[in-house]
């Protein structure tokens, strides 16, 4: 038996799938829900649960680096993906000199929005600068876009008064989009901000743990994650 940490929302209807999976394989599975983003890892490095599944990779890191934690990922699962939308234009490389792109302005979403700019080869950022990059990272501009900021959960609802907008996937799906099919281009499922199943580091080997591992990796989990969140959520493997 095997106690999986998630939080509310997707991660514990993605485990709901998971369980079942599991069980038919003769792994029991104890879902424990959590409502805030510390509990889980705390949970888990005092042994209350065996594995989470909640977290991206770079959070991961953050509370193993702060909190010393001994929690190793061992398992790449989904990504929210942000992604460039346009009503204007159906390819980038359609965009216009001069024209406006709103991008999200809380730290984290908005070094993620320039990575992918970048990415997409609209802007060249300095070498380094990471997802903490701003737009004083810019080295490069060759189309003189011009970069806006706004509250991450309005953009979707601003995208027909600018030219481009990056929009995380949770909220393209509220305005009526399908990530999969509307986005210009999409993070990709390598970014750092993958999530992860993690678990203690003395457990990694455990043989429950590796088959919690090919339970979630199942194509009946890929199946109910492509069905149920039409293109919001990736899967990543």
């Amino acid at each position: 038996m095997l106690k999986v940490g998630v939080t509310a929302g997707p991660h514990a209807e993605i485990m709901e799938t998971v369980k079942n999976v599991a069980e038919k394989n003769g792994l029991k599975i104890v879902i424990v829900e959590f409502n805030d983003y510390l509990q889980p890892n705390a949970a888990l490095n005092q042994g209350d649960i065996d594995l989470n599944s909640f977290q991206h990779q770079l959070y991961l890191d953050s509370l193993v680096k702060d909190r010393k934690y001994e929690i190793t990922p061992i398992a790449k699962t989904m990504l929210f993906p942000i992604g460039i939308y346009s009503k204007k234009i159906n390819r980038l490389e359609d965009i216009a000199a001069k024209s406006t792109i709103l991008i999200p302005n809380d730290p984290a979403n908005s070094g993620r929005s320039l990575q992918l700019l970048a990415r997409a080869g609209l802007v060249t950022l300095k070498p380094l600068s990471g997802y903490n990059a701003t737009t004083a990272d810019i080295i490069n501009n060759p189309k003189e876009l011009v970069i806006k900021e706004g509250d991450a959960g309005h953009i979707s609802r601003l995208l027909d008064g600018v030219d481009l907008a990056v929009i995380n996937s949770n909220y393209a799906v509220i305005a009526g989009l399908i990530p999969t099919k509307d986005a210009l281009i999409l993070e990709a499922v390598d970014s750092p901000y993958t999530n992860v199943i993690a678990v203690r580091t003395r457990d990694q080997d455990r043989p429950e743990v590796q088959k919690f591992i090919l339970a979630y990796h199942s194509e009946e989990v890929k199946q109910f994650i492509n069905d149920h969140f039409k293109g919001a959520i990736l899967t990543a493997w």
